[in-house]
């Protein structure tokens, strides 16, 4: 599995990171977490991204992982209200008990990244959020502290000093960020993990994604449709159900000064499929222009912010 450095974190991370957002809320059984998690580490994978917010994931990573925590770089999210945590969202008060309960719940030393949880460009700029995760890296509790979110607050977290990694939307179908926000983390050293890579299955029917990411497929599906490609037409070969997903992961993977691309899943088989797309590396030059055509000719207005 190639390994990309995460800007200036220095951690040399796997091109493949595990999203680890549907195990908790599909109260997925630990043995099938075990399962994935062995699959991804014996591939190379070493970034998982867990969130206070995903009900029961920070546990059922924990037990999965047992002791090859130090093979890791874990990354959580927090500052949105969380139950069972006092203080109000975005506040020093609940940072600081979340990022305490999330080592807890990790069983952990420490936290290699803590991101603020796609918080609005004013709470960002009120500076709070971020002053309780500098404070936890003074602490030792987290090694660096990042934002997760998209267009402007994503762009202008990019400025901030004391932000060391942005996670942000990155697909086919998500293209806005290459343009507002890569250009920045780039020039500030800045580690980037593309999250909803693969556009939530933008290919299939929407009906076919329900609950979990109902509302990002929708709006994925019908950009993609007004594309209108199809795998075929780049030499990517093998049924719809493998085809897409390869051509959008190393989409994905081709956006200079990415580090990482984000992937759930509760599905084994779909962990090789990812696992062998991620493998066969970013995709021609002449492909991703073409792909980044397609995706300004559909919105020549550039309406199609990043989805939050």
């Amino acid at each position: 599995m190639e390994k990309r450095r995460l800007g200036k974190t220095g951690y040399d991370v796997s091109v493949l990171g595990f999203g680890a957002a549907p195990i908790g809320y599909l109260k997925t059984e630990q043995g099938r977490v075990i399962e994935i998690i062995d699959q991804l580490l014996q591939a190379g994978v070493n970034l998982i991204d867990t969130a206070a917010s995903y009900e029961g994931s920070e546990e059922l990573v924990a037990e999965a992982i047992g002791d090859r925590r130090d093979e890791l770089v874990i990354v959580s999210k927090c500052g949105s209200k969380v139950a069972g945590l006092s203080g109000k969202p975005w506040s020093d008060e609940l940072i600081t008990k979340t990022v305490d309960r999330s080592l807890r719940r990790l069983r952990t030393d420490r936290l290699d990244v803590m991101l603020l949880h796609s918080c609005d460009l004013p709470t960002l700029q009120k500076g709070e959020a971020l002053g309780a995760l500098v404070k936890a890296r003074q602490a030792g509790k987290i090694r660096f502290a990042g934002y997760s979110g998209d267009n402007d607050a994503a762009a202008y977290a990019a400025t901030l000093p004391d932000i060391a990694v942005i996670e942000t939307s990155i697909s086919i179908a998500d293209q806005h960020n290459i343009d507002i926000v890569l250009p920045t983390t780039r020039a500030a050293d800045i580690g980037v993990m593309a999250k909803r890579p693969i556009a939530n299955a933008a290919w299939k029917h929407p009906t076919h994604q329900p609950g979990l990411y109902a509302n990002y497929a929708q709006t994925y599906h019908d950009r993609l449709k007004q594309m209108n490609l199809s795998p075929d037409e780049f030499a990517i070969s093998g049924p719809p159900e493998r085809a897409w997903p390869e051509l959008a992961l190393r989409f994905t993977l081709s956006q200079p000064g990415l580090a990482t691309a984000i992937i759930g899943t509760t599905n084994p088989d779909n962990v090789r499929a990812n696992i062998a797309a991620a493998q066969k590396g970013p995709l021609p030059d002449e492909v991703v222009k073409r792909l980044r055509a397609a995706f300004h000719a559909a919105d020549p207005e550039r309406t199609w912010m990043g989805q939050t």
